[in-house]
C-alpha cells in the first residue's frame, strides 16, 4: 500500500496537500485553502478525480474553498463538527475516529488548541500526519479557543507517533518560529536546524514536511519541560506560547 502525496503553495503561506490511494486511486485534498489552486493541481496531477475533503479545522484557510470543491467534483466532506460554522460537512469526526482513502486508514487525532475541534489526519501505515495548525517546523499555533492544558495535551499526542512520522504542516511559518527558538534555546542542536531552516528558505525551497523526531529534538514547544524544569509542563508550554505571541523578533 502506497499513498501519493502532491505538496503546492496556496494563499501566502498556506501549503495545500493531494494524496492519493494508489491501490484504489482514490483522491482527498487535506484543506482548502484556496479552491482554484487545489483545481489547477488536480488537472495537473491527472489523477482525474476528487473523492474527499478532510478538513482539519474551520478557520477559512483551511475550510474556506470547501463548497466550490463539492460542487465542481461532487466530493464528500469530512472533518469536525466546528468546520459547519462556514460550510457543510457530509460526515462530522472528531479523535479517535478512522477514516479510511480506500485501502489507508487514518486515525484522528484530537489536536485541539488552536481551535477546539482541531483535529490531525495521521496513517500508522503510511508513517504521515497531516497536522493543520497545530504543530508547525520549530513551532505550534496559536491559541485562538483552547486552553494550554488542552494545548499542551495535544502536543504530546503528536510528541508520541513515531519519529519517523512525516509531519505535514499547513503554513510556512518556519523562518519566524526559528528566530524564535534561537531566543529561547541555546542547545546547539537547535542552532544547527535553525541554520538549515534559513538556508533553505533563501533558496526558495520549502520546510515542509518535517519529522516528529526533528520536532522532539528542536521544536521548543515539545521542549518546553526541559527549557522551563521550574515550571510543570503546561504551565511551561503556557509561557512559552504567551512569549511568542510578544515575539518581535
Amino acid at each position: 500500500m502506497t499513498l501519493s502525496i502532491r505538496q503546492f503553495p496556496c494563499l501566502s503561506d498556506n501549503y495545500g496537500f493531494l494524496i492519493k490511494d494508489d491501490a484504489s486511486g482514490q483522491v482527498a485534498v487535506i484543506d482548502t485553502p484556496d479552491a482554484e489552486a487545489i483545481l489547477s493541481e488536480l488537472a495537473a496531477s491527472g489523477w482525474g478525480r476528487l473523492d474527499f475533503i478532510f478538513n482539519t479545522h474551520w478557520h477559512p484557510d483551511h475550510a474556506g474553498g470547501n463548497a466550490r470543491l463539492k460542487d465542481e467534483t461532487g466530493c464528500d466532506i469530512i472533518g469536525p463538527q466546528e468546520v459547519t460554522r462556514i460550510a457543510p460537512l457530509d460526515r462530522a469526526v472528531a479523535g479517535g475516529d478512522e477514516v479510511r482513502l480506500g485501502e489507508t486508514s487514518f486515525q484522528l487525532l484530537d489536536a485541539g488548541g488552536h481551535t477546539l475541534g482541531h483535529i490531525a489526519w495521521w496513517s500508522p501505515r503510511a508513517r504521515v500526519a497531516f497536522v493543520g495548525d497545530s504543530l508547525f517546523v520549530l513551532g505550534c499555533g496559536r491559541m485562538f479557543e483552547g486552553t494550554p492544558d488542552q494545548f499542551w495535551a495535544s502536543l504530546e499526542r503528536l510528541a508520541a507517533l513515531p519519529d519517523d512520522t512525516t509531519v505535514y504542516c499547513a503554513h510556512e511559518y518556519s523562518e519566524a518560529n526559528a528566530r524564535f527558538a534561537l531566543s529561547v534555546d541555546d542547545d546547539p542542536v537547535v542552532a544547527a536546524r535553525a541554520e538549515a531552516v534559513f538556508a533553505q528558505r533563501t533558496a526558495g525551497r520549502p520546510t515542509v514536511p518535517t519529522t516528529i523526531g526533528e520536532e522532539r529534538a528542536t521544536n521548543p514547544f515539545l521542549r518546553a519541560p526541559q527549557l522551563r524544569p521550574d515550571l510543570d509542563p503546561v504551565a511551561a508550554f503556557a509561557r512559552l506560547r504567551a512569549a511568542k505571541d510578544a515575539f518581535k523578533g
